[in-house]
């Protein structure tokens, strides 16, 4: 996700006329093509097949009355995950409440835009603090922590009410982080219902680290592997909507449509590896003047800057661009809720996270469903997604790992067949294990199991 001198709302206004416009031209089309035979004034159902659409797996949760505590509220991965969540309980009727415990500011621009757009789905939202909160805490079914540091908000708020909660609670951790192993966020987490995670890296990672570090054990852990959004895959899956998308933003980016596009999406941070990135990306451009290699124009786009974020790490970035005289080939955009855009315009998607990796990475289950080969890191959930050589290639992490990621960029570039054969196996690769019905498969068996351990609980 990377920033581009345009306004920020204004490509994405034409981003959505033109999809109201594809998708108006495909229903009239549909219309047509689906118009009964029969004369007209008479009905008829013979030989209609029907199809009922299967119960949600999450159909249990009616009526249930669950709490969503997420330590912030911005684009990264966490807040977005559990925003999800919130939306598929909703969807069976259950009563689903938000609570964000630290707000930059009440007037922050993507607070405003992400609170309506739960409200409007008939998410309540509440004060983090207040005996409200509290009262919602206890009479709850079901409380879910978001992130490591959601824990805080248990002492701060709850105080003595503390044990009455942690029976029912649900820690969802998503930080694959050692600075997150402190008693202060997560002293309560042996006593809560269970935890649980994005990839079974993580779970590994924090069943050695409490254990190594803080000497306290992890209760029953569940992994829970995400799943692409259906409108998400509404878009992958119309070939027109993509080309419209990637005219448009090929044509923003000063990008023609022969040229192939190499992008990292995700917030601009030292741990997301975007220098590494552009030093992987320099370097494969000498390879190709050096090896005399016959392909076209590359270009890399950072999606996720944000320059009030962190000014030195994204200033380094623009400064080497600069430096290596690469500025007509390197594209920062802003960072964005809406990645389809993007994901339709460029070639190859790279996930660059360093250290012990992502927890598990949705950019990249959404990459692989626009039938994008993806270029990631050999560490954390990555590993569990990208199947090296059938659906992607993965390289090392720090700088051992920029000449291979190099080597990478110039294999893909200079082999489309290749290219296309990762991507194409990536998508069904999406369609057997990462859609939305998938994960709330999942994400069922482990609330079942919450919810009975809360019920067979003697204070509850």
């Amino acid at each position: 996700m990377a920033r581009h001198s345009a306004p920020r709302f204004s490509l994405l206004k034409q981003f959505l006329v033109a999809i109201v416009a594809i998708f108006a031209i495909s229903t009239v089309a549909l219309l047509i093509k689906r118009a009964p035979s029969t004369p007209c004034g008479h009905h008829s159902d013979a030989g209609v097949k029907r199809f009922e659409p299967s119960p949600s797996p999450l159909a249990f949760m009616k009526s249930k009355r669950v709490l969503l505590v997420s330590h912030d509220l911005s684009l990264s991965g966490g807040p977005l995950l559990l925003m999800e969540l919130a939306f598929l309980l909703r969807s069976v009727g259950a009563e689903v409440c938000w609570i964000t415990n630290q707000k930059l500011s009440e007037t922050d621009e993507v607070i405003y835009s992400l609170e309506n757009r739960m409200l409007h789905r008939g998410v309540q939202i509440l004060s983090a603090k207040g005996q409200e909160a509290i009262s919602r805490a206890l009479k709850a079914d079901l409380l879910v922590l978001n992130t490591v540091m959601a824990g805080e908000w248990l002492d701060d708020v709850l105080k003595e009410n503390v044990p009455h909660v942690l029976p029912k609670v649900l820690w969802w951790i998503h930080e694959m982080q050692g600075h997150y192993f402190r008693l202060e966020y997560v002293k309560h987490l042996p006593l809560v219902a269970a935890a649980m995670t994005d990839s079974q890296a993580t779970a590994e990672y924090w069943k050695t680290g409490t254990r190594d570090y803080l000497r306290i054990k992890m209760p029953d852990t569940y992994v829970v592997q995400q799943g692409n959004s259906k409108d998400l895959m509404e878009i992958a899956e119309d070939n027109v909507a993509k080309r419209v998308l990637r005219e448009h933003v090929r044509e923003s980016l000063g990008i023609r449509d022969e040229d192939l596009l190499f992008a990292m999406i995700n917030s601009v941070l030292h741990g997301k590896g975007q220098d590494l990135f552009l030093q992987s990306f320099y370097e494969s451009l000498q390879l190709i003047v050096q090896k005399k290699l016959r392909v076209p124009s590359m270009h890399a786009v950072i999606v996720g800057s944000d320059m009030t974020a962190q000014p030195k790490f994204e200033s380094r970035l623009r400064d080497f661009v600069r430096l290596n005289k690469i500025q007509d080939r390197v594209h920062f955009v802003n960072k964005t809720l809406t990645v389809a855009p993007y994901l339709a315009a460029i070639d190859v998607l790279v996930q660059n996270s360093q250290a012990q990796g992502e927890c598990f990475g949705r950019i990249i289950i959404e990459a692989m469903a626009f039938q994008l080969p993806v270029l990631g890191t050999a560490a954390g959930g990555t590993t569990e997604i990208v199947a090296n050589g059938l659906t992607g290639l993965l390289h090392p992490t720090g700088k051992e790992g920029v000449t291979p990621l190099a080597e990478n960029m110039v294999t893909l570039a200079t082999n489309v067949h290749r290219r296309l054969t990762l991507g194409k196996r990536g998508y069904w690769k999406v369609k057997e294990m990462f859609l939305e019905r998938h994960m709330a498969h999942r994400i069922a068996k482990v609330l079942k199991e919450v919810l009975q351990k809360a019920k067979s609980h003697p204070k509850l």
